[in-house]
């Protein structure tokens, strides 16, 4: 079972993802550890990526391509994966068809976890991260025992760069213009799949198990 995660920063793809992967024995793929452990490892993709990422430009297209099908190919995920953040564009989008066609393969699900803007916006500013030890809490749906006082370690809470609302409104504008198209991309192939994502995590997975079983 081929899967792809799509939605807005914030809309809960990756939480979901992991709980796709558990259930269903099959890896969560995220284009961030694919990047890490290429790094890590030092291949020569790995090598290529990391002059984009330290000079803080997006790696290009093809070598994302190149890396997540490397990554597909590999024998944990003969009987599947969840993709989680790729793809990210059109390109992308027909890059990764293009790999799997080779194979006789294709994307069995694509499923767009739906949440309004104003939702996130709200949902990511109630974010907090300890800057010592890096927990992070949620002032509404997980709190700290103590208000800016991290459980583990004693630690300030912060809220990151990422989380300001005026940050948020940006990479929503972003996802707005760039991934967006990719559900009606999906939805021509026919396997889009699209679920609400305003609703309690564990009702949001029941929802994907019903598309997936």
């Amino acid at each position: 079972m081929k899967i792809i995660m799509l939605g807005a920063p914030g809309a809960g793809k990756g939480t979901q993802a992991i709980k796709i992967a558990e259930k269903y024995g099959i890896p969560h793929i995220s284009t961030g550890d694919i990047f890490r452990a290429n790094i890590k490892n030092g291949t020569e993709l790995g090598k290529k990526a990391k002059e984009f990422m330290d000079k803080g430009a997006l790696v290009p297209d093809e070598l994302t391509c190149d890396l997540v099908v490397d990554r597909i190919h590999q024998d944990d995920c003969k009987n599947g994966f969840v993709l989680d953040g790729f793809p990210r564009t059109i390109p992308q989008a027909k890059a990764l068809d293009t790999a799997l066609d080779k194979d006789g393969e294709s994307i069995d699900h694509a499923i767009d976890i739906e949440v309004p803007d104003q939702n996130i916006v709200k949902r990511m500013g109630g974010r907090r991260a300890c800057l010592n030890c890096g927990a992070t809490y949620h002032i509404i749906s997980a709190p700290p025992k103590t208000e800016g006082i991290c459980d583990n370690c004693g630690g300030k809470l912060t809220i990151r760069e990422d989380d300001k609302p005026q940050t948020v409104q940006e990479r929503l504008s972003v996802y707005h213009q760039k991934t967006q198209p990719l559900i009606d991309y999906y939805k021509k192939a026919g396997i889009l799949d699209q679920v609400d994502g305003t609703q309690p995590l564990d009702q949001v997975f029941s929802m994907i198990e019903e598309v997936l079983d």
